[in-house]
């Protein structure tokens, strides 16, 4: 299936206005949410900085905290692979599954597996995944990918899962209550989790000084697959390494604010080693990172601990969906990574954006993410990534901001045409008219006003 490009699947999207409007009013409830549980520390700004600070200078000595982390982790009688690429990380996790003669696999939520396409992958070589977090199975039933990293299934709603629940696990037709549909699936995933016999689950951080991996949720499936299965494989990129375990309660304090406004996580889970007859093994992914680590000005992105609060505030990811930026990160995190990835294949991720500045104001770890996203758009217009239509309308453009006479014309022009002729603004020709009312153009220009009204 050919990917479209951000505009084209926003557009279909937005086709349905009703479903827009309450996309973008839910997660601006969970932004207003994070708001508040963030106005309720006076030391929050300061988490911030912490945050930020350790993460500034575990980038800087990666080498370091990757090698003490995996002398540590290999102490503790954990199996420690290394996987260049998404391919790699495959590979790695198939042979684990062979070698063990594996036939039922649970996950837990993991958007590096999403970022190495491994469910495709595996179902590929015959062997069936179960994702446990509900959003997950809620999509994976239905054959999507997730439209956020936190909320993986925000786009849907509860009509939409009643009937997704009514085709896979013969939930009664048209019940949509909530509490009923959970308890089908608790059963549902009860069953999974009691017969698996490999349990994979992400990594939230990774502690160098002990070895030990965090992995937090709110459903506590990562410890029920965990518990349950003769082993665990831990999937993690390399940015996920923080120095000491004394930082993680600088990072908890802010991660689970930042996604959904709780005070921490219901489980913040630590794995050190393998419990008795299990077996555990960590896979380190570098799939772009160290090449993103190498570029100065995005360097940072490598920051992000994926509590998504920049999707949550971004006017253009609540209006659009998550599934119009065909990656597995969307929202502005994911339109300054993924580009590193593929530069072309997701060139027009960072001009799906105003600019504004909310997500860098949100993130908890101060990544300039507005601001990487105008470099991105600098390079992709360097390396010749951008439609040729796109290309010449922003020559034309600088060319009239270098000339104030004709751009005051222009802007003179553009208010009579407006006032007098809107019907040739208030068009589907025009993009900006598309679910929009076009403001009403003013009288004169703010150069003629502050000049009339500028005090001698």
């Amino acid at each position: 299936m050919k990917v479209q490009d951000h505009a084209s699947a926003a557009a279909a999207f937005i086709a349905d206005e009703p479903r827009t409007d309450w996309h973008d009013e839910t997660l601006w409830w969970v932004r207003q949410k994070r708001d508040k549980a963030a106005h309720g520390l006076p030391e929050w700004e300061q988490l911030r900085s912490w945050a930020s600070q350790i993460k500034d200078h575990t980038l800087s000595h990666l080498d370091h905290y990757l090698e003490e982390f995996e002398k540590n982790a290999l102490a503790n009688g954990v199996q420690v692979h290394w996987a260049e690429d998404g391919a790699a990380h495959n590979r790695i996790i198939h042979n684990i599954i062979r070698n063990h003669s594996i036939q039922r696999i649970v996950k837990s939520k993991s958007m590096l597996t999403e970022e190495c396409h491994f469910n495709e992958y595996i179902r590929e070589q015959g062997v069936e995944v179960v994702d446990t977090d509900l959003g997950e199975r809620i999509v994976q039933f239905r054959n999507e990918p997730p439209s956020h990293i936190v909320l993986p299934a925000i786009h849907l709603k509860k009509q939409d899962v009643s009937e997704t629940f009514h085709e896979h696990l013969q939930t009664e037709k048209g019940n949509n209550d909530p509490q009923y549909l959970t308890a089908a699936a608790r059963v549902h995933l009860r069953d999974k989790f009691v017969h698996s016999e490999l349990a994979i689950t992400g990594v939230n951080f990774a502690v160098a000084e002990t070895g030990a991996v965090v992995v937090c949720t709110n459903e506590g499936n990562a410890d029920m697959g965990t518990h349950s299965a003769r082993v665990h494989i831990a999937c993690m990129g390399f940015e996920k390494i923080i120095p000491k375990a004394e930082h993680l309660s600088v990072f908890l304090r802010l991660l689970a604010r930042s996604a959904t406004g709780q005070p921490i996580t219901t489980y913040s889970s630590i794995f050190r080693k393998p419990r008795p007859g299990q077996e555990m093994h960590i896979v380190i992914v570098d799939n772009g990172r160290s090449r993103q680590l190498g570029r100065p000005d995005f360097r940072n992105s490598l920051k992000c601990i994926r509590c998504a609060a920049c999707f949550n505030t971004c006017p253009v990811y609540r209006r659009s969906g998550g599934h119009s930026y065909h990656t597995a990160v969307a929202g502005p995190i994911g339109s300054i990574l993924n580009p590193n990835l593929d530069m072309k294949a997701n060139a027009d991720l960072p001009f799906a954006s105003t600019l504004c500045g909310s997500c860098s104001n949100v993130c908890p770890v101060k990544i300039d993410i507005h601001e990487q996203l105008w470099k991105w758009r600098q390079v992709l217009v360097k390396e010749g990534y951008v439609a040729p239509a796109k290309k010449l309308g922003l020559q034309g453009m600088a060319w009239l901001l270098a000339h104030p006479a004709v751009y005051r014309l222009a802007g003179k022009t553009g208010r009579w045409v407006m006032r007098r002729m809107p019907f040739l603004v208030n068009n589907r020709l025009n993009p900006w008219y598309k679910q929009r009312e076009m403001p009403t153009p003013p009288a004169q220009s703010f150069r003629d006003w502050y000049l009339k009204n500028r005090k001698s």
